[in-house]
């Protein structure tokens, strides 16, 4: 588990910001994500659009295209954080697939060819992927078969963003020599979302508006709706002065000077979060050094900037 490397102390001011926590209702579903259970039949769009008219906001927009038959985790951001949304397009996803093979195969002979297909596997994007259909590689990071019954096998996959799962039980069925193919599925995370106590339904989030425009309670749709801050949890960390917030606000650069502590296990080239003391979420970039880099520079730009979350203002101008 990661640890936070201190670099400067340093305390925030009260008087600016918030604790994601404690945001405003109407702050907080502005800058909101949600951990949608994605019921079978809508497209992803159509679930965007409808949880735009549950809520009455301006913007929606989801981390992750799940084809209409497929359920499960679906991150949806809300106004200010359908920005934020798209940092979950690359990172880990997981699925309970169900695999139909076109024959008997040997119980022996489906594992063998499942730990052949882990590791970096080679796939070309099917006919109707909204992506340039050209030979990429992904990675799977691990295949657990859970069942076989006759001639549908069970299994659960973690894997790199972008990766298609019905061209992988194709390419397995080409393998096996009989044919395959994707019968059912259900994603199970996406980054740092997953089946737990904060995925909901469209009847939930319904419930919870009520609640709060009929009967005055924010309890529920507070509960629903999480801060913004969820969707980089996956992402390795750096926590910067309040002094340093504005700037980047303005679309600076991270210089070292601005850092009070940072994750120790960022890697060069990797996307970080940048969040002020409060635990707010400013911006992304890219890291130019590793942590220990990082860690021992005194001066110098140390992490491109890359996406603003933050409006400029939120914190007071400490720059010249």
């Amino acid at each position: 588990m990661a640890q936070f490397l201190i670099k400067a102390e340093s305390e925030s001011d009260p008087s600016y910001g918030s604790l994601p926590s404690e945001r405003p209702i109407e702050e907080h579903i502005n800058k909101g994500v949600i951990n949608l259970d994605k019921p079978p039949g809508p497209t992803s769009h159509e679930i965007d659009s409808w949880v735009k008219k549950i809520l009455n906001v301006e913007k929606t927009g989801h981390g992750g295209t799940l084809d209409p038959r497929v359920t499960g985790v679906l991150p949806i951001g809300i106004n200010q954080s359908t920005r934020v949304i798209q940092l979950l397009l690359e990172a880990e996803k997981e699925y309970v697939c169900l695999m139909r093979i076109h024959q008997k195969v040997a119980e022996s002979r489906i594992r063998e060819v499942l730990n052949e297909f882990q590791g970096k596997i080679f796939q070309t994007p099917p006919i109707k992927a909204a992506v340039k259909r050209e030979l990429r590689v992904r990675n799977i990071y691990y295949v657990k078969l859970l069942e076989i019954h006759n001639q549908d096998v069970l299994f659960r996959i973690g894997c790199e963003g972008g990766t298609y799962i019905r061209k992988y039980c194709h390419d397995i069925g080409e393998a096996l020599g009989c044919g395959a193919h994707m019968a059912e599925l259900r994603r199970t995370k996406a980054g740092p979302f997953k089946e737990d106590e904060t995925l909901i339904t469209l009847q939930d989030l319904t419930d919870a508006y009520y609640w709060w425009k009929k009967e005055d309670n924010p309890e529920y749709i507070r509960k629903y709706i999480l801060p913004m801050e969820s969707a980089v949890e996956h992402l390795p960390k750096i926590i910067i002065r309040d002094s340093a917030v504005d700037a980047i606000c303005h679309g600076a650069d991270l210089a070292s000077g601005g850092i009070t502590s940072l994750q120790d296990d960022i890697k060069k080239d990797e996307t970080v979060a940048i969040l002020t003391l409060k635990g707010e979420l400013v911006a992304s970039g890219k890291s130019l050094y590793n942590s220990k880099e990082i860690y021992k520079k005194n001066k110098g730009i140390v992490i491109d900037i890359k996406k603003v979350f933050m409006e400029p203002g939120t914190y007071p101008k400490m720059w010249k």
